[in-house]
């Protein structure tokens, strides 16, 4: 996993900035009300969740706190951050209708999204995995005749399953969540037999969880992920990509990932 980050980081290094429009106004928005509001997924281990102190955490969070005390000292006065919870299917209105101004969580950049939002520089890559009580695992889509399968509503695993299912004419049924702590629990109490969603989630819900979990080692999709900005606010994603590049110039986005 360090060589992907790694790679990621010479990506970033020599990549050219994009340019959007000059518009939108998030900093100025952040100088006159004082608060900078973070979006994130309650529970999405270990991109974002709640600790048992119920304290937003996770690998994305840090990120969106160090851009948070960028814009602290670029807007200047007092600035207090607050987290707003948002799901699958809700976190991009929260962002076009100006309920927060940063997604942070496990978010896939796609062009059909940003056909509603921008994405800063990406964060992490991952695919979509599978993930089955222990003793009982599906290696691959042949072994999903059948079986239900869990997905989360609204999400590029749903569409990804769902196409999957499509083209190899497996008898499996589609069962959706809302949340990747409600497939978990629905995998547990016997009501599906697979949950699929991004690898990397899965192996934070299994380590979280406390029960056996087995998670399938192939994935069936690209999902790169970053953080998701309003569109055409240009000063903003440049502050945020400000800091994601300084991470990864410096080497430090690998502390951030073994925390």
């Amino acid at each position: 996993m360090r060589h992907v980050m790694v790679a990621l980081a010479l990506v970033f290094l020599f990549a050219a900035p994009v340019q959007g429009l000059e518009a939108a106004g998030t900093l100025e928005h952040i100088a006159k009300t004082g608060k900078f509001r973070i979006g994130f997924r309650e529970t999405s281990p270990p991109m974002s969740y709640l600790d048992q102190d119920g304290k937003p955490v996770g690998y994305v969070i840090d990120l969106c706190n160090r851009i948070a005390t960028a814009v602290k000292n670029k807007v200047g006065g007092h600035v207090t951050v607050e987290y707003v919870p948002v799901t699958a299917k809700s976190r991009f209105d929260a962002l076009v209708n100006n309920k927060i101004d940063i997604l942070c969580g496990p978010t896939t950049k796609t062009l059909s999204r940003a056909e509603r939002v921008d994405f800063t520089q990406l964060t992490f890559v991952t695919g979509a995995g599978l993930m089955t009580l222990a003793g009982k695992e599906i290696r691959d889509i042949s072994g999903f005749s059948g079986k239900k399968i869990g997905v989360g509503r609204a999400t590029t695993t749903e569409m990804v399953i769902r196409k999957m299912l499509k083209e190899s004419l497996a008898d499996a049924e589609v069962v959706l969540v809302n949340s990747s702590a409600e497939g978990v629990e629905a995998l547990k109490n016997g009501e599906i037999d697979a949950f699929s969603a991004d690898q990397v989630v899965l192996m934070g819900m299994a380590m979280t969880s406390g029960d056996k979990f087995a998670i399938a080692s192939q994935v069936f999709s690209y999902e790169p992920f970053a953080l998701a900005v309003r569109r055409n606010d240009a000063d903003f994603r440049l502050a945020a990509d400000r800091v994601l590049s300084h991470l990864y110039r410096t080497g430090l986005i690998l502390d951030v990932y073994q925390r």
